[in-house]
């Protein structure tokens, strides 16, 4: 790697200025690749979030036989607009974990889960966009941990204002790339490699993030564009990668116990407790990872104050 911050003090301008700072930071890339400019060894151990905070993060539920199974578990029907409009949430945007940072958690019994994802981040973006000229303005792609406190959830959406206490910070990859890195992999709005979720070093599951996607990235960003514009540096992610076929895993614990709950009547995996370990990544064909890796611990709040 080598210092940009020349041509760009930080991500976000980058962002805010792209059609002039995206041509310099490519050549410089070339650069890189051709040690043609001063280098030195990237380690991602020493990484923090490609934004450590953004203007807004935004997140789909975009794999729908995810949902369709969550609600089976419960023998609730699931309405069959969930097919056609997109489920998304608002999470907090102000301050994301690095992607080797603990995950910090007051109580056990919150049902700590990780969910692994793909996310996209934007430039601005006109309200009332179409989800065809929505995917032009995907400037960037990355893996995210949407970590969820499960217990939490139903008491919060009986309320019927959504997610708040649920959805403390998630985390990013250590890097995030341009669509072009990708090559083929990358249609314009899905993704289409498997995405590894890792606890306590058992692989959970490796589902490919481009198999039963219902809702691609330009839909997603055309559905949060509806009524508001997106300003540079909005975050949208994909919601938990799930594909029909199990024999690939889950990217998340609640889908696990939901599938013991179908199977059996009921869940035995347990949510992570503290110590537990969680690690996301997503490799290429080669087996080379792409993204960095996400690999975070499960600690125990502290209050400084107390």
């Amino acid at each position: 790697c080598c210092v940009a911050g020349y041509i760009a003090p930080t991500l976000q301008y980058a962002l805010d200025n792209w059609e002039r700072v995206a041509p310099k930071l490519e050549a410089l890339y070339r650069d890189v690749e051709h040690q043609a400019v001063p280098c030195e060894r990237f380690h991602e151990r020493d990484a923090l979030s490609p934004l450590p905070r953004a203007y807004q993060w935004a997140d789909g539920s975009a794999y729908v036989n995810h949902i369709e199974l969550v609600r089976k578990a419960r023998s609730a029907e699931m309405p069959e607009s969930f097919w056609t409009d997109p489920l998304m949430y608002q999470g907090g945007s102000d301050c994301f974990l690095g992607p080797q940072e603990d995950i910090i958690a007051t109580d056990e019994t919150w049902g700590i889960d990780f969910e692994a994802e793909v996310a996209v981040i934007v430039d601005d973006v006109p309200m009332g966009i179409s989800a065809k000229k929505a995917k032009k303005h995907i400037k960037l792609v990355m893996l995210v941990n949407d970590v969820s406190l499960r217990n939490l959830i139903p008491e919060e959406l009986s309320k019927g204002f959504g997610f708040y206490h649920a959805k403390p910070s998630s985390s990013f990859s250590p890097l995030a790339v341009s669509p072009k890195t990708l090559g083929d992999h990358w249609d314009g709005g899905k993704l289409h490699l498997p995405l590894r979720a890792t606890l306590n070093g058992m692989l959970i599951g490796q589902p490919n993030a481009g198999v039963d996607m219902t809702f691609d990235f330009g839909q997603l960003i055309s559905h949060a564009a509806k009524t508001r514009p997106l300003c540079a540096g909005t975050i949208i992610g994909s919601g938990t990668v799930s594909n029909i076929d199990k024999s690939k895993g889950s990217c998340c614990l609640a889908e696990v116990r939901m599938l013991e709950v179908i199977a059996t009547g009921n869940p035995i995996t347990p949510f992570m407790q503290y110590g537990d370990n969680i690690q996301i990544e997503m490799q290429n064909t080669l087996g080379q990872s792409i993204f960095g890796k996400i690999d975070q611990t499960v600690r125990p709040y502290k209050n400084p104050r107390s």
